[in-house]
């Protein structure tokens, strides 16, 4: 096998995770950094994107067991979630729906097309629920996975940054924001700086993907 991808990738990560940590800021966050470089260097040096991702392919089924273990700090930290339950799953039902219309709206305010505003609109769970509910209600689900993506930069990069601008100090409120508003790779970030955050952001992103795969092709029906 090709060890091109996977030397690149944890090469380029592994350079931009030490300049992070020495001088923490949004504009040096590895994940945002890394995309990059890996994009320029493959359009520079003409590699094709297809023998990258094939080169890497063990990341790619890393990502699985990676997910899967986010359910150990949910069950470290499953006495205080499940005091909070109430809660949490109000703010999922809440935070869930709010990010459907909130980037529904605001594509439509932009004079975005049908199209665009039925891929924009699963953009805040994770790519593989937000392709299938994409293509479902007549969305590009190749856009909606752009978009969910780039959402999940946005939080990997800002959410806690935003989360103290605002001043919000609990715990299970940070980790349910991060998780309903930015999924895994939001998740990722948060889970570094606080563990039961990340446990609830965990759960947040597993339950509002089931929950936006129920409520918005209804809800389509009637923004339509």
């Amino acid at each position: 096998m090709n060890p091109l991808g996977i030397t690149l990738t944890l090469v380029v990560f592994y350079l931009f995770s030490e300049l992070h940590s020495r001088r923490r800021a949004f504009y040096t966050n590895p994940v945002l950094l890394s995309i990059i470089t890996i994009a320029v260097i493959l359009k520079w040096f003409g590699i094709p994107y297809g023998s990258y991702m094939e080169s890497a392919a063990i990341l790619k089924f890393l990502l699985g067991p990676a997910v899967v273990s986010l359910a150990v700090p949910v069950y470290k930290g499953r006495e205080t979630i499940r005091a909070y339950s109430k809660e949490i799953a109000l703010g999922i039902a809440v935070g869930g729906t709010v990010a459907i219309l909130s980037a529904f709206y605001i594509a439509e305010l932009l004079g975005g097309s049908e199209e665009v505003l039925l891929s924009i609109a699963p953009k805040s769970v994770t790519t593989a629920i937000a392709i299938g509910i994409s293509d479902k209600i007549g969305g590009i689900p190749s856009l909606t996975a752009v978009l969910v993506i780039t959402t999940g930069l946005l939080g990997n990069a800002f959410a806690p940054e935003l989360l103290n601008l605002f001043r919000v100090r609990d715990r299970i409120a940070r980790g349910l924001a991060t998780g309903v508003s930015s999924h895994g790779l939001g998740t990722a970030r948060i889970i570094l700086e606080d563990e039961l955050a990340g446990a609830v952001s965990g759960l947040a992103m597993a339950l509002n993907g089931v929950f936006t795969a129920l409520l918005l092709p209804h809800l389509i029906e009637i923004l339509k």
